[in-house]
Parts: C-alpha cells; structure tokens; sequence
C-alpha cells in the first residue's frame, strides 16, 4: 500500500503553497542576450583594430587594443606590437589612426599606446578584477582572424592562475575563461556584465576548447601606471640566472629548512648584486627578506620594485650548510631578457 503524504505542512495550519513555475527558457535567454547586447554596445565603439608593420615594410600581425581614456591611451598586448615600425589602429566607424608606443611590459605581455590626434573617443573604465567570481559572465570583443568587432561571450572558468610569458617570467593572477578566443582577439577586453574591462585578453591553448586566459585587470592597472610613469616597469634585480632543484629531506633537516626546492645559482653576472655580496655558482637560494624560496619562480616574484636598491637577507644552502648574504638589489636594466626562464 502507497503511504499518503499530505499536502498540508506539519505544524501549519494553512495548506502549502506550490513553488512558483520556472520561467521559461525563452525568457531567461533573452535576458542572457540582453546582458551581452548591453555590453557589446557600450564598450564595443572603445575596441579598436591594431595593425602593426615592421621596419621593412610588410604587416607583422594584426590585435586587438582597448581605448581606456578619452585622451587616446590603449592598452593592447606586449606581442601584438613587438618590434613594430609602424602602429595604426581602426576603430568601429572605420577611422584609421596612427599610434605611437609609449612602453611594454613583455613579463605581463601588456602595452600601452597613444592614439595620436584623436581626442574624446569612446572608451572603457578598467573594473576590479578581484571582485570576480568563477561562473561569472564575461564577453570577449575583438578582431579574430581580421573580422572586425566579433563579440563572444562565456563565463569565469577560472582565478589566479598563472601563465609564462615570452620572457619566461610567470604573468601571475590571470583569469581563465571559456568565452571564444581567436588570433587576433589578443589585446582585446574581456568585460563583465557590467560593462567594465576585467582583463585583458591575451593566449589560447592550441589544440585545446575552451581554455583562453586574460591578463586581470588590476594587473593592468599597476602596469600601466608604471608605463605612464617611468615608460617601463621597475623590477629589482641581483645578476643571477637559476634554475629550480629539489632539495633531499635529509639535506633540509640537516640545515633546518622547510624547502623541499630552492632556486640554484648556474651563472652571476660578474659585477651584480649577488656576486658582490659573496654568492657563488650551486648555491641553492632557500629564502629571499624572510620569505620561502621553492624555485626560480618564487625568486622572480620576490624581486620587485619596493626591494630596489633595499638590502635584503638571502639564505643559501652551500654544500649542504645553510649561509646567509646581505644582497642590495638593483633596478633591472630595460634590456634585461629573461634567458631559459631563469634570469633574476
């Protein structure tokens, strides 16, 4: 025999009230196409095409940028604008416009442009990257494979994850999202549904579906005050190359250190920083001004502006023995280039 559930709660003297009926999935789609619309029209006139010849003559490539003040700055990729001679972009109505570099940064793969005799264009404010969450709506706009103002959207796959850039070092806090992305879309906004740029798109995995990433916002924001500031982004720097190496436990415990890695010295530059302070080639960098080193990854991240010309504590494993150096970095010189993703 069935049991016989009443309909009316325990307890309650009034009968239950059925849930309310889902809407319709004709009217959750529209307003899914609303929220994209929305932003594709407002931000849509603030992306621009980026074109970009070299010294020779002939086209190097073709990106995407970003207008992000009325004044003409855009903010497209480090790679879509490398090596260029010549710089012009094409907004939304057709206009072409010359531009001028005024600085990259290859380790967030970001670069900041000026539209030269264009002023009061259409442009879009840079949001909060940190105010994202996973499954979040995003809409990509861009110039794939040269079409021009192609809108795709999608959601938050992912937060702080971190991508190697062409200089070898790792871009940290970088969003990933499924939303399509093409050669071409690179330098473009990715933009919530709020209207505000959240990142900045930057690589696709070949061969894979789905998995794109964007340089965050807030990553864009401290960039591009250092490029209006100093045309650059001031990094400090020892004079060392490295490469990560694990570090036995029986070594560890012996020198009374957590690490199971550390960053180990292959080449100093002869005059730097690290060669002057007494560090030599094998020693196994375990600790940079307190902090855990596990790796070259940790080394270079350390190394930022505030630890410029600031003498800092560096511990080292030497033949198995833990020593500690006083090393004053140096601003990284502008030409420096990564080699093998271990230059520090």
């Amino acid at each position: 025999m069935l049991d016989v559930v009443s309909s009316q709660p325990i307890g309650s003297g009034e009968p239950s009230r059925l849930a309310a009926p889902a809407p319709p999935d004709s009217e959750a789609l529209d307003a899914y196409s609303r929220v994209v619309t929305a932003v594709a029209e407002r931000v849509g006139p603030a992306v621009v095409r980026v074109d970009v010849r070299k010294a020779r003559g002939g086209s190097a490539g073709v990106g995407s940028g970003v207008v992000i003040a009325p004044d003409g700055l855009v903010l497209t990729n480090a790679h879509v604008v490398d090596a260029a001679h010549d710089i012009r972009l094409l907004d939304s109505e057709g206009r072409s416009i010359e531009a001028r570099k005024l600085g990259e940064d290859p380790d967030t793969d970001l670069a900041l442009l000026r539209a030269d005799s264009a002023r009061d264009l259409p442009f879009a404010p840079l949001g909060d990257s940190k105010a994202l969450r996973r499954g979040q709506l995003v809409v990509a706009i861009g110039n794939p494979l040269g079409f021009e103002c192609t809108v795709t959207a999608g959601v938050i796959s992912a937060l702080g994850r971190s991508l190697r850039a062409k200089s070898g070092r790792l871009i940290e806090d970088v969003i990933q999202t499924d939303a399509a992305l093409n050669p071409g879309n690179s330098g473009g906004p990715l933009v919530s549904s709020s209207g505000e740029v959240v990142g900045i798109n930057t690589a696709v995995i070949l061969g894979a579906q789905g998995i794109c990433f964007a340089v965050a916002s807030n990553t864009a924001r401290f960039v591009l005050s250092q490029l209006i500031r100093h045309g650059r982004v001031r990094r400090a720097y020892i004079g060392v190359s490295a490469q990560t190496v694990p570090i036995s436990r029986r070594q560890a415990h012996a020198a009374d250190v957590a690490n199971a890695s550390g960053a180990m010295v292959t080449t100093l530059e002869p005059h730097g920083p690290a060669a002057a302070a007494g560090l030599m080639s094998l020693d196994v960098i375990v600790r940079a001004d307190g902090l855990q080193v596990t790796g070259v990854d940790d080394l270079i991240r350390l190394l930022d502006a505030e630890r410029i010309g600031k003498t800092i504590p560096i511990d080292v494993l030497r033949r198995g023995a833990l020593r500690s150096f006083s090393v004053t970095p140096s601003e990284r010189p502008a030409a420096a280039v990564v080699a093998s993703r271990s230059g520090a």
